[in-house]
């Protein structure tokens, strides 16, 4: 998370119940205002407000899907470096064959630790920030082993399979960065911000035409506006991948933990 995404630390319901209530109060105070200008309104000025009613709405609706399409691919994104990341280790462990015989029981004992721990780190909800660095950190303990293994034998006759392992141990690398950098990947704020102002002063609008026309909100309103509040909460929800109910799927990590095996079988 970066330090200026702020509303990262607010659970997704919250964020969703606020925005509801929000809504509700801005129809209400529209809805006042409406009545309070009932005698004075026109068909002129009516029409006005029935253009910029539409006008609003159909702004939101281009900002939900801007947005929802923003918070979708980011999510696919992070999915997609979870498979890359499983790749690059599977890779590496086929590559340990290529070791001398002696070096291959510890480079594939290391590896299946790291990859155990980062199974685990990656279950890990993100406001346990101790337990995660400490898989985090006992996961870079495992892979060092490997990489010095790796090290030490690309010099030994039979250097160009000693490379080859050494060369899946850079893309291991290269694919935790580029998931590290998927995590970190959200929707801007200031574009989950103009969301919400729009739908509020939706809200308010649809009042205040509610009001000059001399009735109340008609239910297929919140039931509207509450479509729009649950289509909120996807997308937020979709942008947090630690700490919301839609997770990203780990199913290629926890796959390749449970195909790869040690010689004594564990």
């Amino acid at each position: 998370m970066k330090s200026g995404d702020l509303m990262y630390d607010i659970p997704t319901p919250i964020i969703a119940i606020v925005l509801l209530l929000a809504m509700l109060l801005a129809m209400w105070l529209g809805y006042r205002a409406g009545t309070g200008r009932q005698s004075r309104e026109t068909e002129q000025t009516r029409s006005q407000t029935t253009a910029v009613q539409g006008s609003l709405l159909g702004l939101l609706a281009l900002l939900l899907g801007f947005t929802f399409s923003l918070a979708l691919a980011r999510h696919d994104a992070r999915s997609a470096s979870v498979v890359s990341e499983a790749n690059a280790i599977g890779t590496a462990w086929l590559r340990t064959d290529f070791l001398p015989a002696q070096d291959q029981v510890a480079a594939k004992a290391d590896l299946r630790r790291y990859l155990r721990l980062r199974v685990e780190a990656g279950e890990v909800s993100a406001d346990k920030v101790q337990r995660r660095a400490r898989l985090t950190q006992n996961a870079e303990a495992a892979f060092d082993k490997v990489w010095a293994l790796a090290s030490a034998r690309v010099q030994d006759p039979g250097g160009p399979a000693n490379v080859s392992f050494a060369t899946s141990l850079n893309d291991m690398i290269d694919a935790l960065a580029s998931r590290n950098a998927a995590l970190d990947r959200h929707v801007p704020e200031i574009v989950l911000y103009m969301l919400f102002v729009t739908f509020v002063l939706s809200g308010a609008m649809l009042g205040f035409s509610s009001g000059t026309n001399g009735s109340k909100p008609a239910t297929p309103v919140y039931l509207m506006l509450t479509l729009i509040v649950l289509l909120v909460f996807l997308i937020v929800d979709l942008d947090r991948p630690r700490r919301g109910i839609i997770e990203v799927d780990q199913s290629a990590m926890r796959a390749l933990l449970n195909t790869v095996k040690l010689p004594n079988g564990s």
